[in-house]
């Protein structure tokens, strides 16, 4: 399962990757996160949980993974491989390109799931279009609104 998800946002790459780095605000930020915490930090490595809803109209459907992080502020780009969850093996990637009123942001999902018979088909027709793109939109969408709505980056990242 291949995913990439972008959204153009009239702001500077490292105000963008702010916001991308900074996981443990996000329930603060994204209202659709129920919770991200900080197992362990090492520089610019993380590992987190991260708890995040899906909504489905009449109901959300709560997910929960786990992944490292890794904060490259001078690309800038932030990097997860998720390490437990349904998504075990997955590997993320924000990715910021600079245009002439702001910038592309892209965030990559690959996921090969290595259940037996099913897990191309779950990978590519349910877990990739209804949950992971899902999540990742409304993340992209929230970022946008609030830098464009002049709402200061999350406080405590290094750049």
């Amino acid at each position: 399962m291949h995913t990439e998800t972008s959204i153009h946002i009239k702001a500077d790459p490292m105000t963008v990757y702010r916001y991308a780095a900074a996981t443990e605000r996000w329930p603060e930020i994204l209202p659709h996160y129920r919770w991200v915490h900080l197992l362990d930090q090492e520089g610019n490595n993380k590992l987190v949980e991260m708890a995040a809803n899906r909504n489905f109209y009449i109901a959300n459907w709560p997910v929960r993974w786990w992944a490292k992080q890794t904060n490259i502020a001078e690309e800038p780009r932030v990097t997860f491989t998720h390490v437990g969850g349904i998504t075990k093996g997955m590997e993320v990637e924000w990715l910021f390109e600079p245009t002439d009123d702001g910038v592309k942001v892209t965030i990559v999902h690959d996921l090969v799931l290595k259940w037996p018979i099913i897990g191309g088909f779950a990978a590519t027709w349910v877990v990739g279009p209804l949950f992971v793109d899902a999540i990742a939109g409304t993340t992209l969408r929230r970022v946008k609104e609030l830098i464009e709505a002049g709402h200061p980056a999350p406080d405590g990242v290094a750049t």
